[in-house]
């Protein structure tokens, strides 16, 4: 049986307030809990490009983003790749392709993984601070315990640490 390789990918720009929450994301979960060794967590920041090594290697790729949608601030949400068309942003820099051209890349060239996109409605991508506006900060909680529940779907494992101060994952996932 083929060892599924699972890559949680956390992408976002972390000085510009709530731009940041994917990689918010996955650091909470790095510090929270232990995983499978076919599991990898990866703060992947405004790489763009630099992201098509990793994203090769993957048979699944978890990927969590802000995602400007016109829903409510802090809302979030699962998507597939078909779900990110022109009208949804998840631009994270000014000077860079946006990660929609990195996973449309990926796509073209013959090796983008299966793929879900764990997203948050961003209240604030403009500021330029390093803390996430209070909606998106308790928002971070949601898009772990979505982002736990697909590892498991694709074949991972997880549990929680016992480090002070780690948050357990939801009862609905235990």
């Amino acid at each position: 049986m083929k060892t599924e390789n699972i890559l949680v990918l956390g992408v976002g720009n972390i000085l510009m307030s709530d731009e940041g929450a994917g990689v918010y994301a996955v650091r909470k979960l790095e510090q929270s809990f232990t995983f499978s060794k076919n599991v990898t967590l990866l703060d992947g920041g405004t790489l763009g490009m630099r992201l098509l090594h990793p994203i090769s290697c993957a048979t699944h790729l978890i990927v969590a983003d802000t995602a400007i949608r016109g829903g409510a601030k802090g809302t979030v949400s699962k998507l597939s790749v078909k779900d990110i068309g022109p009208g949804i942003s998840l631009k994270n820099s000014m000077h860079q392709l946006s990660f929609q051209e990195t996973l449309a890349m990926a796509e073209m060239m013959g090796f983008l993984p299966k793929t879900v996109i764990i997203a948050i409605e961003p209240a604030d991508i403009t500021t330029m601070s390093t803390e996430c506006t209070p909606e998106i900060a308790a928002g971070i909680e949601t898009m772990c315990s979505y982002v736990l529940e697909e590892i498991r779907a694709a074949g991972g494992e997880w549990e929680n640490c016992a480090c002070v101060g780690c948050v357990p994952a939801s009862p609905e996932l235990m």
